[in-house]
């Protein structure tokens, strides 16, 4: 089944979009007729609240009951909560709010896997105005300052024979295994009993499939590492694994997707 949005067809499920944009003047979330005369309101009705909800909070026509393999697993995928400000695709260190570019990143983009379509149609004023319209739903967008941005810079060694072998003495040091498996197919140990924050059943990445949510490159994947994905059980490694090591980390996972 499918669902109609401005000319395009895309599953029934939103997970993630659209945020922020730099220097735009922010609306208090209870001034209910400044947002109302938003023009992002539109916008946004038009693309986002049938999976989003009109109130932001995920509770759209067909907010969930949308279901998608995991190995032998199945798991319902919910459209994002605008509500409580948590976002999992970031270039910032965990617990921080998204970047403009991330955010932009995933409404041209769409997040392939989580029912999230591109939007990279809209105009770029389109794009403005519904981010700063999807701000008003939370009061983190007011209550705290933008962090600053996870440097990446890809070293020669990634990929290599001498960093793959160190990656895998990483994944095994740091128990990777318990919920990706032994050879990296989402099926460890604990795979079958995580969660959410909110308590919705989630289902760790099979990395042999070669193809991840924020995509396969060596950068994607490392950011990954040191941000970690909020609100799921994939912690960030900025403070507990070095530079190297986290790399290392992408060279192994390269490795188990098949890729260099």
């Amino acid at each position: 089944m499918t669902f109609q949005i401005k000319g395009k067809s895309i599953f029934l499920l939103g997970f993630f979009s659209l945020l922020l944009v730099s220097g735009l003047t922010l609306i208090s979330a209870g001034d209910a007729s400044a947002e109302e005369a938003m023009p992002g309101k539109p916008v946004y009705e038009a693309n986002c609240a049938v999976c989003h909800g009109v109130q932001g909070d995920g509770k759209g026509m067909v907010c969930s009951n949308t279901t998608i393999e995991g190995g032998k697993q199945s798991i319902t995928t919910f459209a994002r909560d605008f509500t409580v400000g948590v976002f999992k695709f970031r270039s910032t260190s965990t617990g921080c709010l998204p970047l403009e570019k991330d955010l932009k990143d995933t409404i041209n983009n769409g997040i392939p896997k989580a029912f999230m379509p591109s939007f990279a149609d809209l105009s770029e004023q389109e794009k403005n105005d519904v981010i700063e319209y999807i701000m008003t739903f939370s009061e983190r967008w007011y209550d705290e300052d933008p962090c600053e941005e996870i440097v990446i810079y890809k070293p020669g060694y990634v990929g290599s024979p001498e960093s793959v072998k160190m990656g895998e003495q990483v994944y095994k040091n740091m128990k990777c295994w318990e919920c990706h498996g032994e050879t990296g197919k989402g099926d460890g140990q604990k795979a079958a009993e995580l969660k959410d924050d909110w308590g919705n059943k989630i289902v760790p990445f099979d990395f042999t499939s070669g193809d991840l949510k924020r995509g396969t490159s060596a950068e994607a994947i490392y950011i990954t590492f040191s941000s970690g994905l909020d609100g799921t059980g994939m912690p960030s490694y900025e403070d507990t694994l070095k530079e190297k090591e986290r790399w290392d980390l992408v060279s192994y996972t390269l490795k188990l997707m098949g890729r260099k």
